[in-house]
């Protein structure tokens, strides 16, 4: 199997992703990110999809918070989506390189985001120690003022990651944990294969 086979794992996160928001799941963009530092020290939290496609699975962040180092440190990461109302429970796990994306991608992004949301994006020193919450309000009130009247722009150091798969599995709830599991795997050559695994 070569790309028609990442073609069927693309349109099969499609097709459940769209299951997942006719579930009512509280939030399907939701996943966790999993990153490790320069050291191979783990740490994941959780995010929100904001693009996928056949390049890949986007999110946006401060890239010099600590995500954002890691991320630049060692572009690898792995995702997870867990939708516990589609199906019998729906698990996609995702692992992959990572890259940053565009600044033409990063500013389209932002531009649509709320002003609010863009506000705080200045706002924010993201990971860095706060003081207290007052100092991150007064933050806030600056930056509404430097931007009062006129769109906000993109802070410099803001953007976005893709996550370019070389795997995404699909697990599927069971009774008596007989669950479902399908790999869609990129090897060494390219080529993309599928294949079943015990749960």
């Amino acid at each position: 199997m070569t790309d028609a086979c990442l073609a069927d794992a693309l349109s099969t996160f499609d097709a459940l992703f769209a299951d997942a928001l006719a579930a009512g799941e509280p939030d399907r963009t939701a996943m966790t990110l999993a990153t490790a530092d320069a050291a191979g020290r783990p740490a994941a939290r959780t995010v929100l999809l904001k693009a996928h496609g056949a390049r890949g699975f986007v999110l946006y962040t401060h890239l010099d918070g600590r995500k954002g180092r890691e991320l630049q440190a060692n572009p690898h990461a792995a995702l997870l989506f867990h939708w516990p109302r589609v199906r019998d429970g729906v698990q996609v796990r995702i692992e992959g390189d990572v890259e940053v994306v565009s600044d033409d991608e990063a500013d389209a992004y932002f531009a649509n985001r709320p002003r609010g949301s863009q506000i705080g994006a200045w706002a924010s020193e993201q990971s860095e120690t706060l003081a207290s919450r007052e100092t991150f309000e007064a933050r806030i009130v600056r930056y509404e003022h430097e931007f009062e009247g006129r769109d906000v722009p993109r802070p410099p150091r803001w953007g976005g990651f893709r996550v370019v798969p070389r795997s995404i599995e699909f697990w599927y709830g069971a009774q008596y944990r007989l669950h479902e599991r399908w790999l869609h795997e990129c090897g060494a050559d390219g080529a993309w294969s599928k294949r079943m695994l015990y749960p």
